[in-house]
């Protein structure tokens, strides 16, 4: 897993507020469901320019009942983790690598902030996800940091538009763990999106 790409949505046109519905049917998700006994946790991951360092995009893992990303306006497509309106299902640990390390390469990092919470805030998180989407372009940050300013303990994070602020809002939070991902594939998505279906396929 040494090469991924994407960058989703420069948060600068305010216009298009509601993405296209997706609506994977019920019996694709219950198989890919994926549930983790450990302690429960929200990571928020931020798209960083690295030549500006300004935040491009905003997407949150929420390890709840089951583990799901939250990933609005995204465009990260593959046939492991189906989708509903910007809820990407079946957030394995494999997958998880997956989905971060496709979105860094040498014209991007990735920024991961995760924060232990109560199960009954992951759920309410898990909760308000599902009925969020589907989003438009440009509004990843402004969705996430809704989500997040409701839940028990997240107060302090502030509702923005922009993925750099509330990244920044969420490195400060207590008892926070702050992960960077590198990686030097060549700015052309395609190639990464192809090196991580062919792995995924050949049950890596």
């Amino acid at each position: 897993m040494d090469r991924r790409a994407f960058l989703i949505g420069l948060p600068l046109a305010l216009s298009g507020c509601t993405g296209q519905p997706v609506w994977a049917p019920d019996d694709v998700i219950e198989r890919a469901i994926y549930r983790d006994p450990g302690p429960k946790h929200l990571t928020l991951y931020t798209m960083r320019n690295v030549r500006s360092d300004g935040g491009e995009h905003s997407a949150l893992l929420i390890n709840a009942s089951q583990r799901v990303i939250f990933d609005p306006a995204g465009a990260w497509k593959q046939d492991r983790m189906p989708e509903r309106n910007d809820v990407l299902f079946g957030a394995s640990p494999q997958l998880e690598d997956y989905y971060v390390s496709f979105h860094a390469r040498i014209t991007y990092y990735v920024v991961g902030r995760k924060v232990p919470v109560a199960p009954e805030v992951a759920e309410k998180a898990l909760n308000l996800a599902l009925v969020a989407g589907p989003v438009g372009q440009a509004n990843c940050a402004r969705y996430t940091s809704r989500i997040v300013r409701q839940l028990p303990g997240f107060e302090s994070v502030r509702q923005t538009w922009w993925p750099g602020k509330l990244d920044n809002d969420f490195g400060r939070l207590p008892g926070v763990e702050t992960t960077e991902y590198r990686e030097d594939d060549d700015d052309d998505k395609s190639v990464a999106a192809r090196e991580i279906d062919a792995a995924l396929r050949a049950g890596q």
